[in-house]
């Protein structure tokens, strides 16, 4: 039976991995160009004890990108309405409340080098996507003058766009919420008036403040 002097490393070294990942994750939002010092400072430990789990920064980076990419693609798995417009915003508002508070780093995950990694942890997410933009097609509430992928890649990128616009306008996260479903409709076939007054008039798609995080945040 193994003594609590073996099993203490491996406690050790998990607690200590998901430290380096959480630190991870704020200092890139914050920097993307962050070091691995200012990582492993943020995480209590040492540079050599960062290269005891990551080998490279760039591993890091995979890690902490595609851990968020299969959490957030977990997360729009059951998401789920009658109407396919209400359905596409409603995946929007779920993207925006996951992400909002790392928007730099995400969309960096989607557009940077590792985006092919991190989209393939987002595969099951973008088939539900374009089941949903079938659905729409079929029953005459979504575009049909482009093809079904094409549509399914307008509204995944015009949801990265808001990421971007989020940034730069430094948006609250009322307003990304509602931008996030503006442009998905838009990228649907939505006019912006007929898209805001879906948003209006559909109570799932109010804006609901978020509670506190900190506690949820520490175990990202």
């Amino acid at each position: 039976m193994p003594t609590p002097s073996t099993r203490a490393p491996r406690r050790d070294a998990t607690a200590n991995r998901e430290a380096i990942l959480g630190a991870a994750a704020i200092a890139l939002n914050e920097d993307i160009d962050a070091s691995l010092e200012n990582i492993a400072a943020r995480a209590g430990l040492s540079r050599r004890a960062v290269y005891g789990h990551f080998a490279t920064r760039d591993e890091l980076l995979v890690e902490v990108f595609t851990r968020g990419a299969r959490r957030l693609a977990a997360l729009l798995d059951p998401v789920s309405h009658p109407d396919p417009l209400v359905e596409i915003a409603l995946f929007g508002a779920t993207l925006w409340a996951e992400v909002e508070h790392v928007r730099v780093s995400a969309a960096l995950a989607v557009r940077g080098p590792h985006r092919e990694m991190v989209g393939t942890a987002l595969d099951p997410a973008r088939e539900r996507l374009r089941d949903t933009v079938r659905r729409g097609m079929e029953s005459g509430r979504i575009r049909t003058d482009l093809d079904r992928e094409t549509t399914t890649r307008l509204i995944e990128n015009a949801a990265v766009s808001v990421l971007d616009e989020a940034t730069r306008a430094r948006l609250s996260p009322e307003a990304g919420h509602r931008l996030v479903m503006l442009a998905g409709l838009g990228a649907a076939g939505m006019g912006w008036r007929e898209a805001g007054e879906l948003i209006a008039s559909t109570p799932e798609l109010a804006f609901t403040a978020p509670a506190d995080t900190t506690e949820d945040e520490a175990e990202r």
